[in-house]
């Protein structure tokens, strides 16, 4: 699998190098991960061996990740071929580039549900892109880190599971935080095309993640967008 040639600033992440962290179009100003790796250095339980296979999907889930998330022109993504684009969550919905954006992308695709709105902790379908940020970010606020567990096979389809971690220490929802250890598992297929991602499929159980959002006391009634709504959460 070939490794991007542009010198990295972040050493966990590609493109992200001081001229491209100047002139790309970022959602909400340029992305900082110093929290967050310091969390992935210290609570990863895999350290895989420069330029192998494991740690050049890891960069590359790494970077895909930072790029649907917080660049804010598809035309700056370098993993991805925007025009054939699509992800989906668990086989069912599949979501263009455009469709993932227009939802609010990142915590509001991952945590799609067929759940009536009135069961939901977390709805996908209220959140924005501004607030399910803000939530997630109150929540986590060292960051909730990502490591590659295992990769079952390379490009042009890379298979491998995934672990994402982080602690609770600050409010989610109206639930105090707990302090604790939050950590799920899945699984995902990412098909390549030319060295770029067409298609990302994931594979978890959403309620695992939730769960350990809502153990916490009832702090208070808020509403779906928490930043606002929430004083405490401000």
């Amino acid at each position: 699998m070939a490794t991007p040639t542009t010198v990295s600033k972040d050493k966990y992440r590609s493109y992200l190098s001081e001229e491209e962290l100047k002139n790309t179009k970022w959602r909400a100003g340029p992305p900082n991960y110093d929290l967050v790796n310091k969390l992935f250095e210290e609570g990863r339980t895999k350290i895989w061996a420069a330029g192998s296979l494991e740690d050049q999907v890891q960069n590359l889930v790494k970077t895909w990740e930072m790029e649907s998330i917080h660049k804010a022109n598809p035309d700056d993504y370098k993993t991805v071929d925007a025009k054939k684009y699509v992800v989906g969550i668990n086989g069912k919905r599949y979501f263009t580039l455009e469709e993932a954006r227009r939802i609010g992308g990142g915590y509001n695709v991952f945590l799609q549900t067929s759940l009536p709105p009135a069961l939901r902790s977390y709805d996908p379908d209220r959140e924005t892109y501004e607030s399910s940020q803000a939530a997630f970010k109150t929540v986590f606020p060292r960051g909730f880190a990502l490591e590659v567990l295992q990769v079952y096979s390379g490009p042009p389809v890379i298979a491998y599971k995934f672990r994402h971690w982080g602690y609770m220490e600050g409010p989610f929802q109206g639930h105090a935080p707990t302090g604790e250890l939050v950590e799920f598992f899945g699984t995902s297929i990412i098909q390549m095309e030319d060295s770029k991602v067409v298609k990302v499929e994931f594979f978890f159980d959403r309620g695992e993640l939730l769960a350990q959002l809502i153990k916490g006391e009832k702090m208070g009634e808020c509403g779906s967008n928490v930043a606002s709504a929430c004083p405490f959460m401000a």
